[in-house]
C-alpha cells in the first residue's frame, strides 16, 4: 500500500476492536497481512483510545491547518483590475504581462501560474492544453543591434472603409520598433521611405529580412527591385526567407499581431496622419514601457537595444564607371551572392559566363557587363540588373559543357545600317 492509499474501513475497522491481551507479535503479522505500516496501526488504535472508535473509522483531513501563500480576495481583485486595464489599452494581458505590471507598479504580484489560475477562476481565460510550451520553441536572434532589420508590411482600414498599408521596421536582435510609416499601398517607394526614415534614426544595418513581395523583394522573381537596389548601394546585405514560409519573419508577424490589439482600442483614423500618430505611440510604448516575453529578463526592446553596442555599418559600394569589355576571354569574374540561387556575376570578355563547369553564352555586345544570375533546381536564368530576361535554359545533362544563346557564334555589328559598299 502506497503511503498516501487510505487504510480500508475493514482493516480500520479490525484495528478499533484490537484485544488488549493479543499475543506478541500479533500486530506485525496483522501489519503485513493487510499491507499498513505499524505506525500506522498504533496511530489509529491511538485515536480509538482518545477519541473513541467512531472517530478512528474516519480518515482525519490532510489539509493544512494554515496556508500562508493563499492569496487573499484583495490581491485577487487588483490582478482582474490590472488585467482589465491592460486590455482595455490595448496591450498584451496575460499572467506575464500582469505579472510584470503589477510588479511596475509596486503591487504584491503572485506567480504568472497563480495569476492564470485566478483569471480561469474568474472566467476572463481558458485553459489552452494543445499549446506548446515555450520551452519547446527553437529561437534564433543575430548577436547585436542593426546586424539584421525586418521589414514587413500589414493592410488596415481607415474610416469608410479605405484600405491603406502599415510598414514597420524592427531589429533582429531587441525587437526594437526601428520606424514605420503608413502608405495608401505596398509600393517600393514606401518601402525605402520607411528604410531611410530607420537609418537616419539608428544607422545603416548590414542586413534587412523582407519577404519575396514584389515592393520589398523581388529577386526571386527574376529582376532586381527598388528597394534591394537602393540598399544594396548602401552596402546592406537584403535577405529573404522561402516561398510561403512567413515563420522566417516571425518576429514581424508577431509585431503585427501586438499592432492591431492597440488599434483596435483605438478610435478609428480618418486619415494617414491620425493614423501615422496612432503608430508613432505605439512604436514609443512598445520600445519604452511593455516588457517584451521573447527578451531575455523580459526588458523592454528599448533596453535590449541600449545592452549592446550596435553592430558595424557595411561599408556602401561606390559608383564605378562601367567596366571595358576585357581582350581575353580568361579576365577574372566577379560573383556577388545575394540569396540562394542568385548571385551577380561579371560576363567574360566574349560576352559568356561559367556555371558549375558550364560556360554559357550570353550577348557578346555585353562583355563586362553584370548580370543577375538565378540558379534555380531545374532552369538557369540570366538578367540584365534591369530585370530583362537575357537567356533562360533548362539544366544541361551531364555531359555538357556549353551552351549558345541561339545566335551565330562571333560577335554581332554594332549597327544594323546598310553597308554603303556594293
Amino acid at each position: 500500500m502506497s503511503r498516501n492509499d487510505p487504510v480500508d474501513p475493514r482493516v480500520r475497522l479490525a484495528i478499533t476492536q484490537w484485544p488488549p491481551d493479543a499475543p506478541r507479535g500479533a500486530v506485525t503479522t496483522f501489519c503485513v497481512e493487510h499491507s499498513i505500516s505499524r505506525k500506522t496501526f498504533y496511530e489509529i488504535h491511538r485515536r480509538t483510545v482518545a477519541d473513541g472508535p467512531a472517530a478512528a473509522l474516519e480518515p482525519r483531513s490532510r489539509r493544512p491547518k494554515s496556508s500562508p501563500t493563499t492569496l487573499t480576495d484583495e490581491v485577487q481583485r487588483e490582478a482582474l483590475g490590472v488585467r482589465a486595464a491592460l486590455e482595455r489599452s490595448g496591450l498584451d494581458h496575460g499572467p506575464i504581462s500582469v505579472h510584470d505590471k503589477m510588479r511596475s507598479l509596486g503591487m504584491s504580484a503572485p506567480s504568472p501560474a497563480s495569476l492564470a489560475r485566478i483569471f480561469r477562476d474568474a472566467g476572463v481565460a481558458r485553459l489552452e492544453p494543445k499549446k506548446k510550451p515555450r520551452a519547446a520553441y527553437r529561437r534564433f536572434v543575430y548577436p547585436a543591434p542593426n546586424a539584421c532589420w525586418q521589414l514587413d508590411a500589414t493592410e488596415t482600414v481607415l474610416t469608410g472603409g479605405r484600405k491603406c498599408v502599415i510598414f514597420q521596421l524592427i531589429d533582429d536582435h531587441a525587437r526594437y520598433a526601428v520606424a514605420s510609416h503608413v502608405a495608401w499601398g505596398e509600393t517600393a517607394d514606401a518601402a525605402i521611405v520607411v528604410v531611410d526614415k530607420g537609418i537616419a534614426l539608428h544607422g545603416v544595418p548590414q542586413r534587412l529580412l523582407t519577404d519575396n513581395g514584389v515592393a520589398l523583394n523581388p529577386s526571386r522573381r527574376g529582376h532586381l527591385g527598388q528597394l534591394l537596389a537602393h540598399v544594396s548601394r548602401l552596402g546592406v546585405e537584403a535577405i529573404t526567407g522561402k516561398p510561403y514560409k512567413p515563420t522566417t519573419q516571425g518576429k514581424n508577424e508577431r509585431f503585427h499581431q501586438t499592432l492591431f490589439c492597440y488599434l483596435d482600442k483605438q478610435p478609428m483614423a480618418d486619415s494617414l496622419g491620425e493614423l501615422q500618430a496612432q503608430v508613432d505611440e505605439f512604436d514609443r510604448i512598445y520600445n519604452t514601457q511593455r516588457p517584451h516575453q521573447g527578451l531575455p529578463g523580459r526588458v523592454t526592446p528599448l533596453t535590449a537595444w541600449q545592452a549592446t553596442p550596435k553592430a558595424e555599418a557595411p561599408r556602401p559600394k561606390p559608383d564605378r564607371p562601367k567596366p571595358q569589355r576585357a581582350a581575353s576571354t580568361d579576365s577574372p569574374v566577379r560573383t556577388i551572392p545575394i540569396a540562394d540561387g542568385m548571385r551577380i556575376l561579371k560576363l567574360r570578355g566574349n560576352g559568356s559566363i561559367r556555371l558549375r563547369k558550364i560556360t554559357y553564352m550570353v550577348d557578346g555586345q555585353r562583355a563586362g557587363d553584370d548580370v543577375l544570375v538565378i540558379d534555380d533546381d531545374d532552369t538557369i536564368t540570366i538578367a540584365d540588373l534591369d530585370g530583362t530576361v537575357l537567356i533562360e535554359h533548362t539544366r544541361p545533362t551531364p555531359g555538357i559543357k556549353y551552351v549558345g544563346n541561339g545566335r551565330p557564334r562571333g560577335r554581332r555589328p554594332r549597327t544594323t545600317a546598310v553597308s554603303p559598299m556594293p
